[in-house]
């Protein structure tokens, strides 16, 4: 397995920087970073998740979402745990922020090219928690699943720093990218950057790798109109192409605001197809 990259040694050796996510964490020996997953210790500088996994599944290619790449075939998903995040309606809470020991299963990447060979699956994605944290990993076996044709596929926040940025940029092949708000003080409480989403989500689109967007409208958080607006207007500048998710919103870890009104969900629709050739809605009867 390759060794934790996008870090170097700060302070004479006393802590490390890790340039894997935009926030940079300088971390000490025996510490973590933000995320908990990338380690500072005595022997080095560490990520004891790296290749381990705790859901593996088969999944339509929809369910990422992704609705313009390869649509109605399916796809091999792969969970690990933690994030670099901390949104506090996360639906996913219990691997992203796991309050005890999990059971990790090791993949080496020529297993997983195995597996997907044995389901006859053309795609590997990295989903359910922040697969950033499996960036090592993600580079290393794209290679090998290139090989065999199957492409590699990320469902991310899109956090991560501008060198991982370039790498995957050779080496995934499609996205869907969270964009939580377009508001970069409400970012900032989730623990994100939106400033970085958006350097990325361009960066990513002007590589030619294929993006889909997905804005989970929470209220309080993600449900201004005026900020949709803007949001909208800023893909549309990217390219009135890209597919947009909007998606509503159910309670969930530590949120408790009511379900997302149907019918904002369905103006927010009207004002992103007036803008965007393809505009989805999720988790709407």
């Amino acid at each position: 397995m390759t060794e934790p990259a996008w870090w170097r040694p700060a302070d004479g050796g006393a802590s490390a920087v890790c340039s894997l996510c935009f926030r940079e964490c300088r971390i000490k020996k025996g510490s973590a970073g933000f995320c908990k997953a990338r380690k500072y210790t005595e022997g080095g500088f560490v990520s004891p998740h790296l290749g381990r996994f705790v859901s593996v599944a088969v999944d339509p290619i929809e369910k990422k979402p992704l609705r313009r790449w390869r649509p109605g075939t399916q796809i091999l998903s792969l969970g690990s745990i933690r994030c670099d995040m901390t949104c506090p309606f996360c639906q996913n809470h219990a691997i992203a922020h796991p309050l005890g020991n999990m059971r990790e299963r090791a993949i080496e990447p020529w297993q997983l090219a195995e597996m997907a060979r044995s389901c006859s699956l053309k795609a590997v994605a990295y989903t359910y928690n922040e697969p950033t944290l499996q960036a090592e990993y993600i580079i290393e076996t794209s290679v090998i699943l290139k090989k065999e044709g199957i492409a590699t596929v990320m469902v991310t926040n899109g956090m991560f720093g501008e060198a991982f940025c370039e790498d995957a940029a050779r080496c995934v092949d499609a996205m869907n990218i969270d964009i939580k708000t377009f508001d970069d003080e409400k970012y900032a409480r989730l623990g994100g950057s939106l400033e970085t989403v958006t350097r990325n989500v361009k960066h990513l689109v002007d590589a030619g790798v294929h993006i889909e967007l997905t804005n989970l409208v929470v209220p309080g958080i993600s449900d201004s109109e005026e900020d949709f607006i803007r949001m909208i207007s800023w893909i549309a500048s990217v390219s009135h192409r890209v597919p947009l998710h909007i998606s509503r919103y159910f309670p969930a870890y530590q949120y408790y605001e009511d379900p997302t009104d149907p019918a904002l969900m369905l103006r927010f629709r009207d004002i992103a197809g007036a803008r965007l050739k393809f505009v989805y809605m999720g988790n709407l009867p």
